[in-house]
């Protein structure tokens, strides 16, 4: 991909915005595994579980990058990403992480469960990047710090602003639209623009209206069992 086009940038954006969108879990996992630790500890604890969680992220996101040029395993990937841009929107996540008393503990906590919890965002990411490693490095070095600095802020941004895991859910969507009409296989079926493109707006509008519609319905589900209670 050529530097400092509209499609460079485009992608860079969106990867950005993927990386923001699915980081509350680490926000979250951070602040679970380190809240037993003193202040100064828990400052030791982010930024060292951060770069180990980055370091391993990046190396697993360009393994993903170059495995998706396999012949198939694009159509595959976009399908889990269309699952995991539905869950984006209709699921509310519930973590157990347990609290740690040492820093190394805590550290190590992070890693593995930002491992374990972050194989959406490296789909979501190498999905995004088409194959460009510089993409994936670029993405991490602006979206790491705000994830990390910033993270309370964003998630109090996504809980005013819900639309934002809307339009997340929306860039995910289309990303694995890309990657199923991207598939060297079903390239000769989606030759057409017409097609092409309507596919890929089927796809988004599907997810975010199936999603807000399931959304709605585990909500009046709560409602209706909490007036029960």
């Amino acid at each position: 991909m050529d530097f400092f086009t509209a499609e460079f940038f485009s992608a860079l954006l969106s990867i950005v915005i993927i990386d923001l969108v699915l980081a509350g879990d680490n926000a979250i996992v951070i602040g679970l595994a380190a809240r037993n630790l003193k202040k100064e500890q828990q400052k030791k604890v982010i930024i060292w579980g951060t770069v180990g969680a980055v370091i391993i992220r990046a190396l697993a996101t360009m393994a993903v990058v170059w495995l998706l040029k396999v012949p198939g395993l694009l159509l595959a990937g976009g399908l889990i990403l269309i699952y995991i841009a539905y869950k984006l929107m209709a699921e509310d996540k519930d973590h157990d992480i347990k609290a740690q008393d040492s820093i190394w503990a805590a550290i190590r906590t992070i890693i593995i469960a930002d491992a374990v919890m972050g194989l959406d965002n490296v789909l979501a990411v190498a999905g995004a990047a088409h194959g460009d490693f510089l993409l994936v490095v670029l993405g991490l070095l602006i979206s790491v710090p705000i994830v990390v600095w910033g993270s309370t802020l964003f998630l109090k941004l996504i809980d005013k602003f819900p639309f934002i895991i809307t339009i997340g859910a929306g860039i995910l969507a289309w990303t694995a639209a890309k990657m199923i009409v991207g598939e060297p296989f079903l390239k000769e079926y989606f030759s057409n623009p017409f097609i092409k493109y309507g596919f890929e707006i089927l796809i988004i509008a599907a997810v975010v209206l199936i999603g807000l519609a399931k959304k709605r319905s585990g909500a009046n589900q709560k409602n209706t069992q909490e007036r029960g209670v």
